[in-house]
């Protein structure tokens, strides 16, 4: 087959792919990639030292259309591979993928198109749906995605960026300068979505959502997420609360640890790390009164007469989170500015 030649037209999009060991899944990925209704793009396909087919494949591809570029890492692993593509990335805007996945035929094009109005200083982020080859997506990835959902539905990144990842690596767009201000994929920190959110919240870009599913998610069993040490602990309360003392915390204001469970005891720890005294409530009766780490157990009552306390709530119980919510509504409290749920 000929190679096929695309002219600019619009703004290039530069998609950044790493892959290891993905052959089962890498045709299915570059087929939806190829499929796509905007055709400005270049895919920066980089193989992560493969020991299955997949370096071959991606040549394979790249020998079929001039937009697809065969890379080889020249570290191993994910950081080291996103960064070593994005060295090649000659777009204005840059998105990434991951290679067990799909995207939706009109993906770039919905996302180019709601970033124009807006240009340099915005992310657009969408909505993402998984999928699984055989059987059934598990409860957890559902609840997260539904979740998900719902933050890009109504742009709520910034409000609930302490819960979770608010932007899945691959359902977004920014322009490769706002990229580069952020420090790109430079962190070697994991997980490296995550991280990149916090950067694009602490550098005060507007992060806008679309209610539209933009990305086909693959569930499996040996994705990174399940089998990497890194994503072990998928809390991440270490990074959390790093960003929470670099971009929110106000020394100058009380702090209010909300939740007596495993959660707050392991949040109380790092607290103690960064500051000699917090305040730390909860509704357990046998756990009221007592001393945990040096800190007095107290009711959560005494948070109304706490002036000008910022509030970390670390309860993961549903129906926990929604009375509390109503406790914070009714002392009229705004989150980011005095409370943030951390789970």
């Amino acid at each position: 087959m000929a190679k096929i030649k695309f002219m600019k037209e619009q703004a290039l999009v530069s998609i950044i792919l790493a892959a290891k060991d993905t052959a089962p899944f890498l045709r299915d990925c570059l087929d939806s990639i190829l499929n796509q209704t905007y055709k400005n793009w270049e895919l920066l396909a980089i193989n992560d030292h493969s020991t299955d087919g997949t370096k071959e494949i991606i040549e394979e591809y790249a020998g079929l259309d001039s937009r697809i570029i065969a890379l080889n890492s020249d570290t191993p692993k994910l950081i080291p591979t996103l960064q070593y593509g994005y060295k090649f990335a000659k777009g204005d805007l840059i998105n990434r993928m991951d290679s067990d996945d799909k995207m939706p035929h009109d993906k770039l094009e919905t996302l180019v198109e709601a970033w124009m109005p807006y240009g340099k200083g915005t992310v657009i982020a969408g909505g993402t749906e998984h999928f699984v080859d055989e059987g059934e997506v598990g409860d957890g990835f559902l609840r997260y995605e539904k979740w998900l959902n719902h933050v890009a539905k109504h742009s709520l990144h910034k409000d609930e960026i302490y819960k979770e990842c608010v932007i899945p690596s691959h359902s977004w767009i920014i322009h490769k300068d706002d990229l580069d201000l952020i420090d790109a994929f430079n962190p070697l920190v994991y997980p490296e979505d995550y991280d990149l959110c916090f950067r694009m919240y602490k550098h005060n870009l507007n992060i806008v959502g679309i209610d539209k599913v933009l990305h086909f998610w693959r569930d499996r069993d040996n994705r990174i997420s399940r089998t990497w040490e890194e994503y072990k602990d998928n809390r991440y309360f270490d990074m959390k609360m790093r960003y929470f003392y670099e971009i929110d915390r106000d020394p100058t204001r009380p702090l209010v640890l909300w939740g007596g469970g495993r959660n707050g005891k392991d949040m109380a720890k790092i607290i103690l790390e960064n500051e000699m005294e917090f305040i730390w409530v909860c509704d357990s009766e046998r756990k009221i009164g007592k001393d945990i780490y040096g800190i007095r157990m107290q009711h959560f009552d005494v948070v109304k007469e706490i002036e000008n306390p910022q509030i970390m709530i670390v309860v993961s119980s549903p129906d926990g989170k929604k009375e509390i919510q109503n406790e914070i509504d009714a002392l009229g409290k705004i989150p980011r500015k005095d409370y943030w749920f951390f789970i």
